[in-house]
């Protein structure tokens, strides 16, 4: 693919202090150094998009239209699911670049009204070898309809062979914010979530969820190597959830046996 096929294009040190500051926060041990692999998914809290306050939506994310996303005419964003290919481990400390373009934009009706769909594409590279390959899925809605049906979430499985309880709070739903400089206001303001987006508080980052999962999955002799997955419901910060993992499948069980993240993974 031609360098003008991207349509932006980003530099990074991949400062090691960040990637410490995410693993106190995971609650994991501290030990991120210059040339050390980082673990999967922890791109996330670098290649920042940094825009002023009056390029900001009101969601706080900046405003659809003006940069790599289209304004497809609806206001609720949601990051629906993710397909990563890790051809090596990102080191920390060593500069890297990120590619991205949009892989479709499309708008459609669904039960719940109007929907539209964006598709992100990302490529990472590092000494001039690409080490990752993103797809990032979007949704936007329109605002709620207080009189409208409630979605009615899926039932998790309850077949796995490895699980771990989880429990969130809004500190750390804050600081997994900053680190990846993701302004959504759903995750730190519990008016603006209940009152505008019809949430019932705090929303649980779908890509934290996920990060939590790839985490449990990688081990040093088996390493990730691929890793696709879905949000299918919302978790409140309020509640504890279930990480479930059976062989290639993965998911998030919510305490009342709500599916909330399903994925598939190789290593």
């Amino acid at each position: 693919m031609s360098e003008a096929e991207w349509k932006i294009r980003q530099s990074d040190p991949l400062d090691p202090a960040r990637a410490q500051a995410l693993q106190a926060t995971l609650g994991l041990e501290v030990d991120a150094e210059v040339g050390a692999p980082l673990p999967p998914f922890f791109h996330q809290i670098y290649f920042w998009d940094a825009q002023p306050p009056g390029n900001l939506g009101r969601d706080g994310h900046p405003r659809i239209g003006d940069g790599l996303i289209p304004d497809l005419g609806l206001p609720r964003r949601m990051w629906a699911g993710g397909q990563l290919r890790f051809d090596a481990p990102l080191l920390a400390g060593i500069p890297a670049v990120r590619r991205s373009r949009v892989l479709k934009a499309e708008r459609k009706t669904g039960r719940s009204g109007p929907l539209a769909f964006v598709t992100l594409g990302h490529e990472i590279a590092q000494d001039g070898a690409i080490v990752l390959r993103e797809e990032q899925h979007l949704v936007y809605r329109s605002d709620p309809d207080p009189d409208g049906p409630r979605p009615v979430a899926p039932t998790a499985r309850c077949d796995e062979s490895e699980s771990r309880e989880v429990h969130f709070d809004a500190t750390v739903l804050f600081r997994y914010s900053a680190l990846t400089f993701n302004g959504h206001r759903i995750h730190y303001d519990e008016g603006y979530a209940r009152d505008v987006e019809g949430y019932g508080g705090l929303v649980v980052h779908g890509p934290l969820l996920a990060q939590l999962l790839m985490l449990m999955a990688d081990r040093p002799d088996t390493p990730l190597r691929s890793f696709d997955f879905r949000a299918t419901a919302p978790l409140m910060h309020s509640e504890s959830a279930t990480l479930c993992s059976n062989g290639r499948d993965a998911w998030v069980r919510g305490l009342d046996g709500r599916q909330c993240l399903v994925a598939t993974l190789s290593t």
